[in-house]
């Protein structure tokens, strides 16, 4: 009996060092993009993704949690203007700041996550003239430490908030569309 309990103690030991050697493999920096077009002009787009103010009308997590609790501070909007949030296990809690902002082609976020987990991601709203409309580009990148590489293995982060951000994306386009 001691026997088989030590092959399998063996064995699991074995697979959770395989786990962390191939994970040591992957890249440790991430980049999770969307884009979409949208029938408006970049200054439109642009002054709704610039104010965080605007951010209840088309981000993705504000109708994850009724009761969340937000705190703008800092500039109305552009650099310096901060959003923090405290929500519910799906929304977490964390800071962004606007970092940089190029009318009309680029907001630049510092995001700050400290729960579920802690982490400090860079976030850039693209945005370039496309037709009679323009062509948004959502973007969040940064670090990607051990730990999240093991658990990139098991979850497939990009499919997951890639789809937040497309259902983010989409609020968006109809919101700007409205005028």
């Amino acid at each position: 009996m001691l026997r088989i309990l030590a092959y399998i103690v063996g064995a699991v030991v074995v697979a959770a060092a395989g786990v962390v050697i191939y994970a040591a493999t992957l890249p440790d920096t991430f980049r999770l993009e969307r884009s979409i077009v949208i029938n408006a002009p970049p200054e439109n787009v642009f002054a709704i993704v610039q104010d965080f103010r605007r951010s209840p009308e088309w981000s993705p997590w504000e109708k994850l949690d009724p009761d969340l609790k937000r705190e703008l501070s800092g500039a109305e909007s552009g650099i310096g203007a901060i959003y923090a949030w405290e929500g519910n296990k799906d929304v977490g809690a964390g800071r962004q700041e606007i970092i940089e902002a190029t009318p009309p082609s680029l907001v630049r976020v510092r995001l700050d996550f400290f729960r579920p987990f802690e982490a400090n991601n860079t976030v850039d709203y693209s945005l370039a003239p496309e037709g009679d409309g323009t062509k948004i580009t959502w973007a969040m990148y940064g670090p990607n430490p051990l730990i999240a590489r093991v658990m990139q293995i098991f979850f497939d982060f990009d499919a997951t908030v890639g789809k937040d951000f497309e259902t983010g994306l989409a609020s968006l386009k109809a919101l700007a569309e409205r005028g």
